[in-house]
């Protein structure tokens, strides 16, 4: 696929973080759609880690109230689609079917350093696969660090399986809610040539 300055500038320099959105719904397929994207991101050992619920009535938001912090409470409560990003801490059990080597379930199982590092990391990148891919197929993202994490796994994941990472609210943006732009740091202050 050819990456067209307008692919560009839907994914990354035109896309912002929605702090709003408007009431158009996301359909199931469209969301379906975005994760048959997302899980086409690389992760180290093809272990694909993350885990994604998606929490798509207010009900289900409401659930997500206690946890949440008061700055993202109302962009929460009125988004379309809030997705909970998660970290199946036994992904493990999946890589007789997704890895091309025996011994793999055994390795992450045998190491729980390993498993866990290895599942942070790759369940981080699902999420911001995941983030591409919605932006690419023309939904907001408004990802979220401002929860209290036990909060949100005892509600969600009580058997611990599971462990949230971060929130993404998801949608069609508000644009009259968006922030100014923050500055990025320059290449020279965020890389190193050696």
């Amino acid at each position: 696929m050819t990456h067209t300055p307008t692919s560009l500038e839907q994914i990354f320099l035109d896309a912002r973080t929605a702090n709003g959105f408007t009431d158009q719904p996301v359909p199931l397929p469209l969301l379906q759609q975005v994760y048959a994207l997302a899980r086409m991101g690389p992760t180290s050992m093809n272990t694909q880690p993350t885990r994604y619920v998606f929490l798509t009535t207010p009900a289900a938001r409401e659930r997500l109230r206690p946890a949440l912090s008061e700055g993202n409470l109302g962009k929460t409560m009125s988004a379309p689609v809030t997705v909970i990003v998660a970290t199946d801490t036994r992904f493990y059990e999946f890589m007789p079917e997704v890895w091309h080597r025996e011994g793999a379930r055994e390795m992450f199982a045998g190491n729980a350093a390993l498993a866990q590092g290895t599942a942070t990391r790759n369940g981080t990148l699902g999420g911001a696969y995941f983030m591409v891919a919605a932006r690419a197929l023309g939904l907001d993202c408004g990802p979220m660090s401002g929860f209290d994490i036990a909060k949100v796994n005892a509600e969600f994941f009580p058997d611990g399986r599971w462990q949230a990472n971060f929130l993404i609210n998801l949608g069609y943006g508000d644009n009259s809610k968006l922030f100014a732009r923050n500055a990025r740091l320059s290449f020279e202050q965020a890389c190193l040539v050696l």
